[in-house]
């Protein structure tokens, strides 16, 4: 039992390998960008291949979207941010849901992208205020 323990893997994951202390909420807006973007050129085409790898990149869009935003959540932003900013949370799971939802799996409308912009803005002017304050 002893030697199992010392010798077992453990895993880890990070933002980068190594705890690098850069983050920006332009990562999330850059990729939600794209997810309204593919939404809107989606609208102007009926070819049925682009909208099947339209929908596709979309989806692994706003995957990245829903990463960058955990990694502000749970890496950057600490209890005193929560503190200060007490609908942060709710913030965030709206816009991650919105991200992996409705953004994402359940439409093809831009202005569900311009919902999930919308949220990331709110996240990036409480960002820069923390940050400007540190």
């Amino acid at each position: 039992m002893r030697f199992t323990r010392m010798f077992s893997a453990v895993e880890a994951t990070a933002h980068c390998d190594l705890p690098c202390g850069v983050y920006d909420p332009a990562q999330a807006r850059i990729e939600a960008e794209s997810v309204k973007a593919i939404q809107e050129k989606y609208q102007g085409n009926d070819d049925p291949v682009f909208r099947q790898r339209a929908v596709l990149i979309k989806e692994q869009r706003a995957d990245l979207v829903k990463h960058h935003l955990w990694v502000l959540w749970t890496d950057y932003f600490k209890p005193p941010h929560f503190e200060k900013y007490p609908q942060l949370h709710e913030l965030f799971n709206k816009a991650t849901k919105q991200a992996g939802g409705t953004a994402s799996k359940q439409s093809m409308d831009p202005a569900e992208g311009q919902k999930l912009l919308d949220y990331i803005a709110e996240i990036d002017k409480i960002f820069w205020e923390t940050k400007a304050a540190a």
